[in-house]
């Protein structure tokens, strides 16, 4: 048997690459690409694959596993950039622990190219809005995400750690297409919106003490004289 480049023959005699009824297993080795000796050997037989706790930035050789039905990428290095082949057979994909900040991108290519998607785990990442990601996010946060994502993938039956309840898909199919969570700022735009280092704002820039306000105080009376006023009740015709 003859190999490439991509993966030391000692792997195969080592236990690093775990190949049982058509599972493979390629974990903890900090590839940033997925071997191509893995999709010669075992493209074409492999339905689960599990590439979890590597470098991977990008999925390349991932079209030659036409028959996936699960893929798992947790605590990898994917980004935005992410594609995907189409897969049509894959339902369920989990992405934890990775770098997908832009959702509404994301979504789109998943849409396209996983139609038969079924399970989807996004947790840990910075689009995915709960307190793994973040501090500051909270449950509502997390529940806007879960309908968005919903809105996308009605097919969904089980979003991160939960089920997908009738609520949450009914909510999703009224409002929704509403419930954009709104990516971070980049660091790039906010240094390029800024000019001498000081951020754009539509606002006067000079500060201005108390004593400089111009405007004025004082009383305001208002005075009714029209027909029903309740004074006119007590006024005679002579008076008129």
């Amino acid at each position: 048997m003859s190999y490439d480049n991509d993966i030391n023959p000692e792997f195969f005699s080592s236990g690093v690459v775990n190949y049982n009824k058509n599972r493979l297993s390629y974990v903890g080795q900090d590839v940033h690409k997925i071997p191509s000796v893995l999709s010669k050997l075992y493209g074409s037989r492999v339905h689960e694959l599990d590439l979890s706790y590597n470098c991977l930035t990008s999925l390349s050789q991932l079209e030659h596993f036409p028959h996936l039905t699960e893929l798992i990428l947790d605590n990898n290095q994917l980004g935005d950039s992410i594609t995907f082949p189409y897969m049509n057979f894959l339902h369920t994909l989990s992405l934890n622990k990775n770098n997908i900040t832009d959702l509404e991108s994301f979504l789109r290519k998943v849409e396209l190219n996983l139609p038969n998607l079924r399970y989807l785990s996004l947790l840990g990442n910075v689009a995915c809005p709960n307190q793994l990601s973040s501090i500051e996010k909270d449950e509502v946060d997390y529940q806007r995400y879960r309908y968005y994502v919903l809105h996308h993938l009605p097919q969904l039956q089980f979003l991160d750690s939960r089920p997908v309840s009738q609520q949450e898909r009914q909510e999703a199919a009224q409002r929704g297409q509403f419930m954009k969570v709104v990516r971070p700022l980049d660091q790039k735009y906010v240094e390029e919106v800024t000019t001498d280092g000081i951020l754009y704002t539509p606002l006067p820039s000079g500060r201005r003490e108390a004593e400089d306000h111009q405007g004025v105080y004082g009383k305001c009376v208002y005075r009714y004289a029209g027909a029903h006023s309740e004074g006119n009740r007590f006024i005679q015709n002579n008076d008129l």
